[in-house]
């Protein structure tokens, strides 16, 4: 089976190029949709672990001055 061509001799494309090209531009439209929705979850996420990561510093230097309270904090 020969493949069809993209365009015909007169320069007027095929019916499946034009199809392919539309499908092509709707999966892009699509995407670029939902790419700032997971986005902002991702900085969201990131934001979550950063406080979680703050918090569990500070927990850390509580528990270490409980421990040794003559010493100066680091």
């Amino acid at each position: 089976m020969t493949e069809e061509p993209e365009y015909t001799e007169a320069g007027v494309p095929s019916f499946d190029y034009v199809r392919d090209r539309i499908e092509n531009r709707i999966a892009t439209a699509a995407g670029a949709g939902e790419l700032p929705a997971e986005a902002a979850e991702t900085a969201s996420l990131d934001e979550q672990m950063a406080e979680r990561a703050r918090v569990a510093k500070d927990k850390l230097a509580e528990i270490r001055r409980s421990l040794h309270p003559e010493q100066p904090p680091a």
